[in-house]
């Protein structure tokens, strides 16, 4: 134990620090006396400078809402664009339904409907490929605005026949294959 040291050592003087310049020093003063008005004004008033600056950024945050509201707003006195409707060719949904029909009539229902649906989503992407993208669905189809609404309920009836085969391995018969091209032709087919 007489390795260890009991004896407390002398406490660490720091150099002492180097005078500021005279001018420095008067300057500060100087600047001092000017501020030293102004800070004991704002110590003063400090609540009601914190409610002023509350009261600025709520009414930034309104004109800034407003702003955003008032440019998504439709305008007065403007109507909605004019958006083309879409239909697909006669020949070509005649010729579709022709070759529909001829696998329905050997017994592939499944086959015939998915037909319809491939072909219609072919068409759509060939008229209006700005509607589609590589990954867009049946159901997607279905919800896009610029589609007719006769077009819309056709695609649906004829998208949930073809995943009531696919996806839920449910073999289609006639009446699937009926109500499917019924929906289509009442679309698609002028009278």
């Amino acid at each position: 134990m007489a390795d260890i040291q009991f004896t407390p050592l002398k406490p660490v003087v720091p150099p002492p620090r180097a005078k500021s310049p005279d001018w420095l020093i008067n300057f500060l003063k100087w600047l001092g006396k000017w501020i030293e008005p102004i800070g004991a004004w704002l110590g003063n008033h400090a609540r009601a400078i914190e409610i002023g600056a509350i009261v600025l950024v709520v009414i930034a945050a309104g004109w800034f809402a407003w702003q955003l509201w008032r440019e998504r707003r439709p305008k007065r006195g403007t109507s909605a664009p004019e958006v083309p409707t879409w239909a697909p060719d006669a020949a070509q949904a005649s010729a579709l339904l022709a070759d529909a029909d001829a696998l329905a009539r050997a017994g592939q229902f499944d086959a015939a409907v998915h037909l319809l649906l491939r072909r219609s989503f072919d068409d759509i992407a060939g008229s209006r490929p700005e509607w589609l993208t590589p990954a867009s669905t049946a159901r997607e189809i279905t919800r896009i605005a610029a589609l007719p609404g006769a077009a819309r309920t056709a695609f649906a009836v004829i998208a949930r026949e073809v995943e009531r085969s696919r996806y839920a391995l449910h073999p289609l018969a006639q009446p699937d294959w009926i109500r499917a091209r019924d929906a289509y032709a009442a679309f698609a087919v002028p009278r």
